[in-house]
């Protein structure tokens, strides 16, 4: 296609996307570029138009404009004391607050929320991000002071990039129109009136796609300093496992819910039998994306253990460094895009997340402690066993909530003689380095040391709790998990955040995809499939499944079948990959969100001040769920434009 100014590109493309958007199209290059020419003259201009490739992709990081820490129950953040909130957790004007408006089932097809498919109320319009893609793909090769080497480097970052705005729109809105070139000029009406495609052709597109692009890119990006978030191989066979993992799951393979979706050319648009063998797929991808991965030296993240600390120090540092630690083996593809005011996403969701230690803070931004775990995460950790508490037989689980005191074997998590529920006490490790709660070990601001600097107090008007009204978490726990160790925050107003790249794809996800998926494929399951889940067991601290189950449940026989191996890796999942994200998209593809994401948002009754008053479940909310939320709708003015859409199932 021959080059042509932005405005020109703009009017084709307005003709092409209306149905899709009524954004700016004419944003089409970086700023203070005025034609494509110009954006491809040279290699400092066309690296300007690589990153705004990469400017549409959605922080994984954001509170707000994100379903997965709110939408999916990990979290929840309470609003109604003012429009302070709202603001700082990048919610906009008074009322915009998109993910908490799903949660609460206000989703609509008037205005839809976190709408990527046309850029309105906290989505990015990803089809503008594919016709940027394909602008680039078109011209690069126009550049003349760049070498061979480096051009097929960055389309293969591009075709990466379009494979991954595809995706998004794949596993938010299911069947969508795949955006391979854009339209030329002398494109008819009927030509822009696009049909949405089947699941399994998508699917297939991008997986062909990421194979491409994979030949492309580097095994690591050099230098980390300078190029972290750029993508690389391991990242784009690791985004081909999960897109098989999400092709072979109950959501989109089989799904009665969506077997009488057909479009006016009486096109299925999703499978209407189950595929057995998309498992096989999905367990080839993954671990075809395992073998990349440790080839390029990625491997399970271990705290470097400089000081001389205590295994269960060690073992809570595993679980933050895993997320946090910038440099860390373990990360294949992290985000380093900004959050909404500008800064570098990870500094924002520590601000939200981080306990108060000191008393005398007066600058709640630095520690607003608001990012708040609910009851049903907080119970979803296992025993210290390694098993659910309701299926450990050794722990008091009726009497969850009953005060007990902690004693000096809990030092390292709790402050002993501290009184706190049994639910506190004798928990797994990631139950202690994901977690801040009242009387907890509290390690920040740089210390690690067996000695724990604080012990977080978080009753009404202690440090960590309600002192104002607004800053505080309204369920009793702050995600610890999300704070980086370095990141400093002490009275009165100096706050110095650690950033880091918030985890797209690390290895441990890709090892329980592994097992997940092989499990799929027999009846029982076999040392293969318990090896993977093993080995992020073993980094937390926990025995094999085979032996906690045998030795610690009530249903001690339960990993030996498909079924309750399921039940198993989906939980370990779901604990692992905590406040990453992750937990949204699984219950999604699971088909499990209607009972997950549906039960009440509880928490601690945070305006006690006394042990009997706080420890009190308070039910915060109310959530719901049906079947039509498994996929976002798309706005019913796009149906007037065009016809040949049709609307998601239930909306």
């Amino acid at each position: 296609m021959k080059i042509i100014n932005k405005i020109k590109f703009g009017l084709i493309f307005l003709n092409l996307f209306v149905l899709f958007s009524c954004s700016n199209y004419l944003n089409v290059v970086p700023d203070d570029i005025p034609t494509i020419n110009h954006a491809f003259s040279n290699r400092a201009m066309a690296e300007r138009y690589l990153y705004t490739c990469y400017s549409y992709l959605p922080n994984p990081a954001s509170v707000n404009k994100q379903p997965t820490f709110e939408a999916g129950g990990e979290c929840w953040v309470h609003y109604e004391d003012g429009t302070y909130v709202w603001w700082l957790t990048g919610a906009g004007a008074e009322g915009d607050i998109y993910a908490y408006y799903i949660a609460t089932g206000l989703q609509n097809t008037n205005a839809p929320y976190l709408n990527f498919w046309e850029g309105q109320n906290g989505g990015t319009n990803l089809f503008i991000a594919l016709r940027d893609c394909n602008i680039f793909l078109e011209n690069i090769n126009e550049v003349a002071d760049m070498t061979g080497e480096e051009k097929a480097q960055w389309i293969s970052e591009v075709k990466f990039l379009k494979a991954y705005y595809h995706f998004y729109l794949l596993r938010s809105y299911g069947p969508i129109p795949i955006i391979d070139q854009n339209l030329p000029v002398s494109s008819s009406v009927e030509d822009v009136r696009i049909y949405r495609e089947p699941v399994d052709l998508v699917a297939n597109y991008i997986s062909t796609l990421l194979d491409d692009a994979a030949t492309g890119l580097p095994m690591n990006v050099t230098p980390e300093i300078m190029a972290l978030g750029r993508i690389t191989k391991p990242a784009a066979l690791a985004l081909k496992a999960k897109l098989w993992m999400l092709m072979a799951s109950p959501e989109f393979n089989g799904n009665s819910y969506y077997k009488d979706m057909v479009d006016s050319r009486g096109t299925h648009l999703f499978p209407t039998t189950y595929d057995a063998t998309l498992w096989n797929k999905a367990a080839e991808a993954t671990k075809e994306a395992i073998d990349c991965a440790q080839s390029a030296g990625r491997k399970l993240y271990y705290y470097p253990g400089f000081n001389p600390i205590s295994d269960d120090t060690k073992a809570k540092l595993n679980i933050r460094g895993a997320v946090t630690d910038k440099w860390n083996t373990e990360l294949i593809w992290g985000s380093t895009v900004t959050s909404e005011y500008g800064q570098q996403n990870t500094y924002l969701i520590q601000e939200l997340a981080l306990l108060r230690y000191e008393d005398g803070i007066q600058n709640l931004n630095n520690a607003a402690s608001i990012l708040a775990p609910t009851l049903q995460t907080v119970e979803r950790f296992y025993s210290k066993n390694g098993v659910p508490i309701d299926e450990d037989k050794d722990y008091d689980y009726a009497h969850r909530y009953d005060i007990d005191k902690a004693t000096d074997a809990d030092k390292f998590f709790i402050k002993p003689g501290f009184e706190t529920p049994k639910l506190n006490l004798n928990r797994e490790i990631r139950y202690y380095g994901s977690l801040f709660f009242d009387g907890c070990a509290a390690y920040g601001n740089g210390v690690v040391t067996d000695d724990p600097p604080y012990y977080a107090r978080m009753k009404k008007s202690q440090t960590g709790g309600m002192t104002h009204n607004i800053c505080y978490s309204i369920t009793g726990y702050l995600p610890q998990k999300v704070i980086n160790i370095n990141t400093v925050s002490q009275a009165p107003n100096y706050w110095l955040p650690y950033g880091y790249a918030f985890p797209y794809i690390r290895l441990a996800d890709l090892y329980l995809m592994y097992s997940e998926a092989l499990n799929e494929t027999m009846t029982t399951p076999n040392d293969e499939v318990f090896k993977w889940i093993d080995q992020v067991r073993a980094r937390a601290g926990l025995d094999r499944v085979q032996d906690s189950w045998t030795q610690h449940s009530n249903r001690p026989a339960k990993f030996t079948t498909q079924a309750g191996m399921r039940e198993i890796i989906h939980r370990e999942r779901l604990n692992e990959l905590a406040f990453e994200g992750e937990g949204w998209w699984d219950l999604l593809r699971w088909k499990e969100a209607e009972t997950e994401m549906s039960k009440p948002v509880q928490g601690w009754n945070v305006t006690g001040e006394e042990t009997a008053d706080y420890y009190v479940v308070k039910t915060i909310a109310t959530r719901r769920f049906t079947y039509k939320d498994y996929l976002y709708p798309i706005r019913q003015a796009a149906f007037d434009i065009n016809p040949n859409l049709v609307q998601n199932p239930g909306w």
